[in-house]
């Protein structure tokens, strides 16, 4: 990978082996889906319900991706659990009167065609997943809380939220395996990382923008 070799070669990542962590957590907290004005619509109570089915229906086909990116390396209880996950994402859409669909919104259909390229490689498919991972505690947090307060779906609607709350382990997982890797292959995880932060932001994006665009206005 060119962005890779580039990378190493300008210092983005030195020698220090654990600095590839911190290099993770930087490009999170660039890309801080709790900063995203449709989740903070949605944890105040203002997000349109339709927007909510929207985004059932569209971000779950990225949920649907998920169990492949663990696979890639090598994480196979990961991947199966990940899978049950995805059953507990189709309550919620369920619960909004819709069902995921091939999606239609093209910054989410960006994000999956980035998941495909990322989740399909045993080194890269660490950064991506991070670049979920990392943020789904908080976010699942959050999301749980504002449709506890402000939305009624009920304890079905609601699994897929609670059960990641805590999920901080998984997080860790991915850490410590990117820290063991070649500087080289550190470097490609870095870049993982930022596409998929990147386009995670943009789908998001691009459903606040089907229904809530001059919300924030």
């Amino acid at each position: 990978m060119a962005d890779a070799t580039r990378a190493v070669r300008n210092g983005i990542i030195s020698n220090d082996m654990s600095e590839v962590r911190a290099r993770l957590e930087a490009i999170v907290a660039e890309h801080d889906l709790l900063k995203h004005p449709f989740y903070q619509a949605w944890n105040a109570g203002t997000l349109p319900v339709e927007a909510l089915a929207t985004y059932a229906a569209e971000w779950g086909n990225f949920v649907a991706q998920v169990p492949q990116g663990w696979a890639a390396h090598g994480e196979l209880t990961i991947a199966a659990e990940e899978v049950t996950h995805v059953a507990l994402w189709d309550d919620f859409a369920a619960s909004l009167n819709t069902k995921v669909a091939s999606p239609i919104i093209d910054e989410v259909k960006a994000l999956t065609q980035t998941c495909d390229k990322n989740f399909s490689d045993a080194t890269t498919s660490v950064g991506a997943l991070y670049a979920f991972e990392a943020q789904q505690p908080k976010t699942s947090t959050s999301k749980l809380q504002g449709l506890k307060e402000h939305y009624s779906l009920g304890e079905k609607g609601e699994e897929y939220f609670r059960i990641h709350c805590d999920d901080i382990h998984e997080m860790e997982i991915l850490a410590q395996t990117a820290e063991k890797m070649s500087l080289e292959d550190q470097a490609k995880t870095i870049v993982a990382c930022e596409e998929t932060a990147e386009a995670l932001w943009n789908a998001l994006t691009g459903i606040h923008n089907v229904h809530c665009a001059t919300m924030s206005a």
